[in-house]
């Protein structure tokens, strides 16, 4: 008797925790299924608000640029205030934008609307990660981790078909508006499926504390989140998205400019690299729930991914290889997330993870930002052979993060927020 309580225990534990794991990762997919509705628009868009293309670039500037800024700051909020409600308002926020984007009569109107997408985008890390953590057995992270990024992935290659397919019929108005409607719709059946969180285990919610955590004051939370643990995981993520956002943007142009490649070619080897980063995610998933070293599987994958695209740089590959080293590349430093996410979990104090991992992702942003004025520069002087080296250089950079990480030990100085138990006297 007592055998089948346990096997029912866990087979709901496993239900349960599939059914989250899908949630957040179909919720991360929406996120980045935003990110990409516009840009395959901007020829639209530039034709009839008469505006240059950097002035588009800046409109997505302006767009992480919020969203970095207010990560950290939504992180703090998902530790006060539960993260269910902040993924729901990121999700409508986001959507509201779309929508907004259509009905837009100018540009300096779409800036604007830039702001409101920043920030809907600043809240999906800090809140699905705080759910993940708190909601998913532990010995299934790895695979919550994987499936959270291939969302992610899958959510960047449905919107360029989406946009285009809808905006040849009727518009680029109508792709917009359809495209938030859509999220409205997705934001709706997250709200409907909140039971799947409600629990005094919810993340960071203020009524729901673990046991022996207390409130903690603004100077404890700065001191966690510039502690040199949490520093370097920021710095990973910095540069990890600025060889990301290099390949990603500019690779096209830097291929048909170094290799002489058609444009075909040269998306088709992009969308290789797209497709080989969802097989490294799932494969790094595995291995990551199957190791104890998580910052020498993630140092390895980015030292693999450097090496590629250094081979990339030299110009000397048949065009022919372009797509299968592109999607080597791809697998390669997308492996690393699962054992990245394991990381910043393993150097996060009790009761701090919305603002560690709001914090620590908002590196992405932050080299979302920057990085695309560089290689952008790159490109005018001629030099496409740098696009690949810088985004080599880059990767080497988060390699160096990463390679020295330590999880947190019970017997290191207590974090912020924990109480101290009394010595025997």
């Amino acid at each position: 008797m007592g055998a089948c309580v346990t096997i029912n225990a866990s087979t709901a534990e496993f239900r349960r925790d599939t059914e989250v794991i899908g949630l957040i990762g179909f919720a991360h997919m929406t996120s980045h299924f935003f990110q990409l509705i516009l840009a395959p628009l901007f020829p639209l868009i530039k034709e009839e608000f008469g505006v240059s293309y950097a002035a588009l670039g800046f409109m997505v500037t302006v767009m992480y640029s919020v969203s970095a800024v207010l990560q950290t700051m939504a992180g703090f909020v998902v530790d006060r205030f539960g993260a269910r409600r902040v993924l729901l308002v990121g999700l409508s926020a986001s959507s509201l934008a779309l929508v907004l984007a259509g009905l837009a009569t100018s540009f300096w109107m779409l800036l604007a609307i830039a702001v409101l997408a920043g920030l809907g985008n600043s809240v999906f890390h800090p809140a699905d990660f705080s759910i993940l953590n708190a909601k998913v057995d532990p010995k299934r992270l790895g695979y919550a981790f994987s499936t959270h990024g291939i969302g992610g992935n899958f959510g960047w290659l449905a919107a360029p078909p989406f946009t285009i397919a809808i905006s040849s019929a009727y518009g680029w108005r109508t792709a917009a508006i359809a495209a938030g409607v859509l999220g409205l719709l997705i934001a709706a059946f997250v709200a409907s499926r909140t039971a799947l969180f409600d629990s005094r285990e919810e993340a960071g919610a203020e009524r729901g504390r673990a046991p022996g955590v207390r409130k903690t004051t603004l100077a404890e939370d700065l001191r966690t989140l510039t502690s040199k643990p949490i520093l370097k995981c920021f710095g990973f993520f910095t540069f990890y998205a600025m060889a990301l956002i290099g390949l990603q943007t500019f690779s096209v142009s830097a291929a048909t400019t170094l290799y002489g490649a058609p444009l075909v070619t040269a998306s088709e080897a992009l969308t290789g690299y797209i497709a080989g980063g969802i097989i490294g995610i799932l494969a790094g998933g595995f291995a990551a729930a199957r190791s104890s070293r998580h910052n020498l599987v993630a140092a390895a994958s980015m030292a693999s991914g450097a090496a590629l695209t250094l081979l990339l740089a030299s110009g000397t590959l048949p065009v022919w290889l372009l797509i299968g080293v592109m999607t080597a590349v791809g697998f390669c430093t997308f492996s690393a997330q699962p054992s990245r996410d394991i990381l910043v979990r393993a150097v996060t104090p009790p009761g701090a993870t919305g603002k560690v991992y709001g914090f620590v992702y908002s590196g992405l942003d932050l080299g979302g930002s920057t990085s695309p004025l560089l290689f952008g520069w790159l490109l005018d002087q001629h030099l496409p052979q740098w696009v690949f080296g810088v985004s080599a250089l880059f990767m080497l950079a988060a390699m160096a993060t990463v390679v020295t990480l330590r999880p947190r030990r019970a017997a290191d100085e207590p974090a912020p927020g924990v109480v101290a138990e009394k010595s025997p006297s």
